[in-house]
């Protein structure tokens, strides 16, 4: 694709779901905290039900990922979408941690749960976003009735975190024009993706202009300070479900092998063949399908 500072010109050749996704109605919506606020996006179900499904993002990501995808669940549920800390329009943050994106998370959740009662409420997170969804579970039993983790790195039980500093986001630079900026866009890690009217679309809400210039919507001291879920093990007890793709770089090894012998016993795992870690934009479609056959179907 030659890319343009001009989104909508970019993607006219995009399949008539995705624009039709990504012209669906919503509604944003922001909590506010001594620590910064929390930026969250929500589709109401065409008709009135009982269901809310949250989507986390991953690491230096942004909960505009997520919109050729949540919409698609308007026929059967309330669908929601954040920002986690230091990312997208959520404020940054002195200190961030794993613990502190699951209680962001959890105060969306029961801000909109207190507008209308739901009776089952399903998180979903991708990468990064898996183990905030993960943790959620885990520490409040009874408010989450179904996990789904995309492709998430769960460490195995012998990682030693002295030996993996930083992290995959890079200093922030700033760049005289949106073009440049655009064309600079990457996957971390990184990887092929045939889709690439999705690419420039979620490029597009991964910048903003300041006064320094054109920079990326994340926070890059964000993995200075991240406080990870080392020695820790998840203790949800809902129903779970583990999609992977075949082709991750983030599953190779002995990764994948380990997640499934400390979870196979609560938690289901599916990979999606031709996928790379970047699931939902290599296979949108096939993603919606596998969460609604899970989450209504009884998959």
């Amino acid at each position: 694709m030659e890319i343009t500072d001009n989104l909508n010109q970019d993607i006219i050749d995009a399949p008539e779901w995705f624009k039709k996704a990504i012209s669906e109605k919503s509604t944003d919506g922001n909590i506010e905290s001594p620590q910064g606020n929390i930026s969250y996006t929500r589709w109401d179900a065409n008709e009135k039900n009982d269901s809310l499904i949250i989507f986390i993002h991953g690491t230096g990501a942004h909960k505009n990922w997520w919109d050729p995808i949540a919409p698609q669940f308007k026929d059967v549920a309330n669908v929601v979408a954040v920002d986690l800390p230091g990312m997208g329009n959520s404020a940054f943050r002195d200190e961030y941690s794993i613990k502190d994106f699951g209680n962001c998370i959890i105060s969306v959740i029961e801000k909109e749960n207190s507008k209308r009662q739901f009776n089952k409420i399903s998180i979903i997170g991708h990468s990064l976003g898996g183990q905030v969804a993960a943790y959620v579970a885990s520490k409040r039993k009874e408010l989450i009735q179904e996990l789904i983790m995309i492709d998430t790195f769960i460490r195995p039980p012998d990682y030693n975190p002295d030996d993996h500093k930083g992290g995959p986001l890079r200093k922030i630079k700033y760049y005289d024009d949106k073009l440049t900026i655009l064309n600079r866009f990457r996957l971390m890690p990184s990887q092929e993706c045939s889709n690439d009217w999705f690419l420039r679309y979620i490029a597009e809400y991964s910048i903003k202009q300041t006064s320094e210039g054109w920079r990326w919507r994340f926070d890059d001291a964000m993995f200075n300070s991240l406080e990870r879920l080392f020695g820790y093990k998840f203790s949800f007890e809902c129903p779970a479900l583990f999609i992977h793709g075949e082709k991750s770089l983030l599953m190779s090894g002995n990764i994948l092998t380990n997640i499934k012998e400390t979870y196979a016993d609560v938690m289901d795992f599916i990979e999606v063949p031709d996928a790379a870690h970047h699931v939902p934009l290599d296979k949108p479609l096939e993603i919606v399908d596998i969460i609604k056959e899970r989450l209504f179907n009884g998959g």
